[in-house]
């Protein structure tokens, strides 16, 4: 018998769906996050099967897979259900940016499409030289509100290649959120970032409300006005997205931050 890759695959997170899409073999896909927004097309093309944390079991068995892929320790109870019940499971848990290029390799050697992989991996790669043009702004992103959570570690890195400094980037290498809670504002008020960024996973920054926490308006980005939302699926998707659309948003985040200290 001729040994073959899997035909009938379902993808757990976004990144995995983006990345098959991108190179080529979204045929191979028969299942989907609910919160996949990119590709917009495989909304409308794949059925949705699962949350993040959570799953429709019955109708991901009925769709038949040769191979699920998950993300991270929060989708353990759902590969684990999957596994009792005979199906193939792969897990991915890329946190920096060279494992996101790594991962994406792996996954076209998972499917047999190794050459496209590496050439997807390539333009990507392309696009990560570090902006040594100027003044490198202080820079705090915000994962999420409540409690304040700064950001992980591929969003860091992000930071550093687009030119800037992250106030928390010790706390990025935190595997776990809970590694990168920030308890006490004064910390955050005593780095004086120059730059904002928020990205609440899904929920609407609201600018208004971070200028107003008590004691915040000392922090030069409240007092410049440089407070900014980068979208949760353009940079907290460990894949292509955060490679692209979100290293791009935070290149010029940080260009119209020097830009302004100019003039």
């Amino acid at each position: 018998m001729t040994p073959r890759s899997p035909e009938r695959i379902v993808c757990l997170t976004e990144e995995t769906t983006e990345t098959l899409y991108l190179l080529g073999e979204q045929h191979r896909i028969v299942g989907i996050s609910g919160f996949t927004v990119r590709p917009p097309q495989a909304r409308k093309e794949k059925p949705k099967v699962s949350a993040f944390t959570s799953a429709k079991i019955d109708r991901i068995l009925a769709l038949e897979p040769e191979l699920v892929l998950g993300f991270s320790d929060m989708q353990a109870e759902i590969s684990a259900e999957l596994v009792r019940a005979g199906v193939a499971v792969h897990v991915f848990n890329q946190r920096s940016v060279q494992q996101i290029l790594d991962t994406i390799l792996l996954l076209g050697r998972l499917i047999g499409a190794e050459a496209k992989a590496q050439a997807l991996c390539a333009q990507l790669a392309a696009k990560l030289v570090p902006d040594e043009a100027g003044p490198k702004p202080k820079i705090y992103f915000e994962e999420w509100d409540q409690p304040r959570i700064c950001g992980i570690r591929w969003v860091s890195e992000l930071i550093a290649i687009a030119g800037g400094e992250d106030i928390f980037a010790e706390r990025a290498r935190s595997a776990g959120a809970k590694g990168r809670i920030i308890a006490d504002d004064a910390e955050i008020i005593a780095r004086a970032p120059d730059i904002v960024i928020g990205s609440w996973c899904g929920k609407k920054f609201r600018a208004e409300q971070v200028a107003a926490r008590p004691g915040w308006d000392a922090i030069p980005a409240v007092r410049d006005g440089e407070l900014h939302e980068i979208k949760s699926a353009e940079i907290l998707q460990p894949g292509p997205a955060a490679l692209t659309d979100g290293l791009e948003r935070l290149r010029a985040i940080v260009r119209a931050w020097r830009v302004a200290r100019d003039g």
